[in-house]
């Protein structure tokens, strides 16, 4: 599962070949740029016309809720997006992210308000895959339409959730990791915040696929317990809202919760690995 995993931490780590980086900075609580920012993305779109772009990322100071910074870097997202669409090619498989507040600040407040764009230079185009770890019929997607192509393959636990998705057939379940509520309470822990809004880019750039979100918990003898099962389900739901208040269509996002009633290990669980194994989210593919 080398493909999008590389792809991922090519955003984090900095280290590419031949990918480049360009960043505009926002003043606070903007999310349009200043006439200088505006000037510099001019220029740098008459000088890489011939290049392409892989993903652009946006990011906030920690000022404000994050809510509300998560939602001040994706209109800074968007607003960079619509400025180069139409005078800088794009992989088809480009990525948008929008990080708000979660990431590694810096003391500077004024370096946090920015927007990353990634990029591959014209001449380096001939080994984009190459430079971004992927390797060529790894996987199959049909860029004409966004539809995901099914692959008979072995699914790598460690891949990244996208990678997951496109490899799982209708009918199977897939874990989402790194998903963390709060001690008895269906509220998303801060630091869960990249992977749902991962999900929700996945979830955008495949307009036909149908998802049902399934919570489960850990630790509970009785897998008839009310309690659990009205948690893990509001745990569900809570992720559906988190979608659909972002833009996906409710009929595409359906939930449910099964309490501790399918643990991946008995119960009581040995250790603490086998209890988070147990307390976790999936989502079924039920069509693509």
């Amino acid at each position: 599962m080398k493909s999008f995993f590389s792809l991922f931490l090519l955003f984090f780590t900095f280290t590419t070949y031949a990918q480049e980086q360009f960043v505009v900075y926002f003043d606070s609580d903007q999310f349009e740029l200043t006439s200088k920012e505006s000037k510099k993305l001019e220029d740098w779109m008459a000088v890489h016309s011939k290049d392409k772009v892989v993903a652009i990322n946006g990011y906030t100071d920690e000022d404000g809720s994050s809510a509300y910074n998560d939602t001040l870097a994706k209109k800074r997202v968007d607003f960079v997006f619509n400025i180069i669409k139409e005078n800088v090619p794009f992989r088809a498989d480009f990525k948008s992210r929008s990080f708000g507040e979660n990431f590694n600040q810096e003391k500077d407040k004024a370096k946090n308000r920015k927007v990353t764009i990634y990029f591959i230079e014209e001449k380096d185009l001939i080994r984009e895959n190459e430079i971004l770890g992927i390797e060529e019929n790894e996987i199959a997607v049909d860029t004409s339409t966004t539809e995901i192509v099914e692959v008979e393959e072995v699914i790598d636990d460690n891949a990244p959730l996208q990678d997951k998705i496109i490899k799982t057939k209708v009918g199977k379940t897939v874990i989402i990791e790194n998903i963390n509520f709060h001690y008895n309470s269906f509220a998303v822990m801060n630091e869960s915040r990249p992977v749902m809004y991962e999900l929700l880019d996945i979830m955008r750039k495949y307009p036909r696929l149908v998802i049902q979100i399934q919570g489960h918990v850990c630790c509970n003898t009785n897998p008839e317990d009310k309690y659990s099962l009205k948690l893990s389900k509001e745990r569900a739901k809570a992720m559906k809202l988190f979608l659909v208040a972002n833009g996906i269509p409710a009929q595409r996002v359906s939930f449910e919760g099964f309490g501790a009633s399918k643990p991946r290990f008995a119960i009581p669980e040995k250790d603490e690995s086998e209890r988070k194994a147990n307390r976790r989210v999936e989502i079924l593919i039920v069509n693509k």
